[in-house]
């Protein structure tokens, strides 16, 4: 990953523009995003997800300034996500990176966030986090005790790291409604960087059969729900490489009986949205890009406004006709995002187009990769 540290604000007019610019030359004017209507079938919930929580150099000034000056406030960044993610059953989050102590915060090249990200996360209204990624070893064993030390003080749950070899075998297993999700979470690599001593299990490393072993035991112990986090793919790309399309055929193949072993597959890792999926009847999103980031500078060392461009995924479930079956995903959808660097704050384009005809092509832009592998034909909407 490249980036600009140290620089609070880029001009939202650029990228806008930028946005603007590249999106999709389509004689047809966009759909209307479409409503979230209440999960009217008895005993259905709703799940929504979001992409990378990223805070660079810029970022963790910003909360700064939004605390006054005195600690970090990263509330006022996510507000503009709360009214979707706050009325969910079950909302996810991805924490990319993990927290330092003491004043010693960084961003890149090895992220150390202040740990006030977490009450962030659940003032907003989130309930659980995968937290493996490339930067889980940052700042080795201690980052991620400190990291999920907090989320456990916030009330956030967690998956992906593990301070001990216990914690790494247990499933995180969630509420919604009178369904209970398994949530596991792994990352494709630490950036190279080894383990910590004697501790093999403080990160999930994806494997295919690890995952397809770990969620059949989670259905075992009691999930209704299996949904599983991938941090996986290649940076600024925004078709899923090949090694993400071979792992979710094999994935959404992996069945138990008539069952399918996982329901639901979030990606996370590339910065920039990617495309939704329904593949062999399970829900795929290859990337939501990121959610909370500073600057981006692309791999050609260009900045990407594509890079604070992403989506929330709102998926909701009904229950199973009889015990033992699927439940099913009876509505789909994604809500368009984007964060404006100059004011540090998450922005859902689909509220905020009547600033200017720049968002709708941010917007649009965003819409075209989503459907861009025909997830429109089963059923994928945008939602408000």
């Amino acid at each position: 990953m490249i980036t600009r540290s140290r620089q609070v604000a880029l001009a939202l007019t650029a990228l806008l523009t930028a946005g603007a610019a590249c999106q999709a030359r389509d004689h047809e004017p966009p759909r209307p995003p479409a409503p979230a209507p209440p999960a009217a079938v008895e005993g259905a919930f709703t799940l929504v997800a979001s992409g990378d929580v990223l805070p660079h150099d810029s970022v963790i000034e910003r909360a700064r300034f939004d605390a006054g000056g005195a600690g970090y406030d990263f509330r006022p960044m996510l507000a503009g996500a709360r009214p979707v993610v706050s009325r969910a059953d079950l909302a996810l989050c991805h924490m990319e990176t993990v927290y330092g102590a003491n004043g010693d915060y960084s961003g890149y090249p090895f992220f150390k966030s202040p740990p006030e990200v977490a009450r962030a996360l659940a003032a907003t209204g989130y309930d659980g986090c995968s937290t493996a990624s490339n930067h889980s070893v940052d700042d080795g064993a201690d980052g991620i005790r400190r990291t999920l030390d907090a989320l456990d003080r916030a009330g956030v749950r967690h998956a992906g790291t593990a301070r001990t070899e216990a914690e790494a075998d247990t499933a995180t297993m969630l509420r919604a409604g009178r369904a209970q999700v398994a949530h596991l979470a792994y990352t494709l690599h630490t950036n190279g960087h080894p383990l910590p001593d004697g501790q093999p299990w403080a990160v999930d490393l994806l494997d295919e059969a690890r995952v397809v072993e770990d969620a059949r035991a989670a259905r075992e112990a009691g999930a209704d729900v299996v949904v599983v986090s991938l941090h996986w793919g290649t940076e600024w790309q925004d078709a899923p490489d090949r090694e993400q399309v071979d792992l979710t055929r094999g994935l959404t193949a992996a069945r138990t009986g008539d069952r399918p072993d996982i329901d639901l597959i979030l990606g996370t890792h590339a910065h920039v949205p990617q495309a939704y999926e329904k593949v062999n009847g399970t829900w795929v999103v290859y990337g939501m890009g990121d959610q909370i980031a500073g600057e981006m500078v692309n791999g050609e060392g260009a900045r990407d406004p594509r890079g604070n461009q992403s989506t929330i995924g709102r998926f909701t479930f009904a229950p199973p006709d009889r015990a033992g079956e699927r439940w099913k995903v009876t509505r789909a959808e994604f809500v368009p995002q984007l964060f404006d660097v100059d004011a540090g704050r998450v922005v859902n384009l689909n509220r905020a187009l009547e600033k200017g005809a720049e968002l709708r092509g941010v917007r649009d832009r965003v819409r075209d990769v989503v459907l861009s592998r025909g997830a429109a034909e089963d059923g994928l909407v945008m939602g408000e």
